[in-house]
């Protein structure tokens, strides 16, 4: 996997510089839109959410309409998916084990759903 190499380089930094836990080093994959905001949970949720906040990943292999499809949740509540033209290797790391984290990078007021929030997704060391 693509990751890997990476991974390994950063782990040897973050020893070299004196990390002391290798979770602390989290590498930044993906920095998108969050796709289908308007459909789920977003809107009713949207004045509660915070720049910096956590979100969680699901993967769902079996999507009838995306075998890479990766829903994002906030506390609990479907906010959306990754977006389909980039969520490939976010998947294939999810499927190879690799620990992955999401947070919200950007919330703007904005007609277009696509460009109301920006979510930023790390491999975690």
């Amino acid at each position: 996997m693509r990751f890997r190499l990476t991974e390994a380089l950063l782990l040897a930094c973050a020893l070299a510089l004196g990390v002391a836990n290798a979770a602390d080093v989290r590498i930044l994959v993906q920095s998108s839109p969050l796709a289908g905001f308007k459909y789920h949970a977003g809107e009713s949720l949207w004045h509660e959410m915070r720049e910096g906040d956590r979100l969680a990943l699901v993967r769902e292999a079996d999507n009838a309409h995306d075998g890479n499809a990766i829903r994002v949740e906030w506390r609990g509540q479907k906010l959306g998916y990754l977006p389909r033209a980039e969520n490939r290797a976010v998947a294939a790391a999810m499927d190879n084990g690799d620990k992955v984290d999401a947070r919200i990078a950007k919330l703007r007021q904005h007609r277009n759903p696509w460009q109301r929030m920006l979510i930023e997704v790390f491999v975690v060391l």
